[in-house]
């Protein structure tokens, strides 16, 4: 997450309070605004959208296509993509921000999230705090360099690097495979300790699709079909139903899609 201020000599201050001063760190999904390279254009100043991860060309662009995405969007805020400027845009409160050099350390307390303000598609953030999976008395994964997938309506899921799992644990299923149609072909995994066999307990991405490659080697766990599963020593309550595996930490504010009755959702 990201901590930001508003800029009191901002260039169009609304000259009210901004309500929109944490926000995620989603990854880019392009390296340029590709309205503009569609129709040939070289963009200027470039803004990420601080929700989804969506590159667009400023208004100083003859396409201004971050406004025309906040436009359709409604995500809040954008920041510059310029190297050396650490300011953003609230669409909403009309004005500009300035980054806070605070970095929360990973056991701090978090601000809420409501998964309502989750985007579709699902954005990546990258994510410091300690993860770590437990199954039969043993670590199967544990990492600080987990990313997790946040999408509307669904509690996180964390992504975790192949090089951090304890791979003599894990093994392909034999069975099952399933489609995202945002991120592609999905493979499922076993988890097995000994005697003790977790069928179909982690799924994969082996060819994600483009906007969601930095899953390539990285493995999701159902929290439901493990023992214990943490982060940044918080016990994770694990998303209803057999299908998401999304986690549930205290920060993660509901309702949550997976509950009888919200397939629809």
């Amino acid at each position: 997450m990201t901590r930001w201020t508003p800029r009191h000599d901002g260039g169009r201050p609304s000259g009210r309070d901004c309500t929109h001063t944490w926000t995620a760190d989603p990854a880019p999904l392009s390296e340029t605004c590709l309205s503009c390279a569609a129709r040939g254009r070289v963009p200027g100043d470039l803004l990420l959208c601080l929700t989804c991860g969506h590159v667009g060309c400023s208004d100083s662009s003859p396409g201004a296509h971050a406004t025309a995405h906040f436009d359709s969007s409604r995500h809040p805020a954008a920041r510059s993509l310029t190297a050396g400027q650490a300011w953003a845009w609230c669409y909403v409160d009309e004005v500009y921000l300035n980054a806070l050099d605070d970095h929360q350390p990973p056991s701090a307390p978090r601000p809420a999230e409501s998964v309502w303000d989750y985007p579709r598609p699902p954005a990546l953030h990258h994510d410091d705090r300690l993860v770590r999976v437990e199954c039969a008395g043993q670590v199967v994964a544990e990492t600080h360099t987990a990313i997790r997938v946040l999408e509307t309506s669904h509690p996180p899921v964390f992504y975790i690097p192949a090089h951090d799992i304890r791979t003599e644990f894990v093994f392909p299923a034999h069975s099952g495979r399933t489609w995202c149609e945002w991120k592609g072909a999905a493979r499922y995994w076993d988890v097995i300790v000994g005697d003790d066999v977790r069928a179909r307990a982690a799924w994969s991405y082996p060819h994600p699709e483009p906007d969601y490659t930095a899953l390539t080697d990285h493995l999701a766990f159902y929290p439901s079909r493990m023992d214990r599963c943490t982060v940044a020593g918080e016990d994770v309550t694990p998303q209803e139903g057999d299908f998401y595996g999304g986690w549930i930490t205290s920060e993660i504010q509901g309702p949550f899609k997976g509950a009888p009755g919200t397939s629809l959702w």
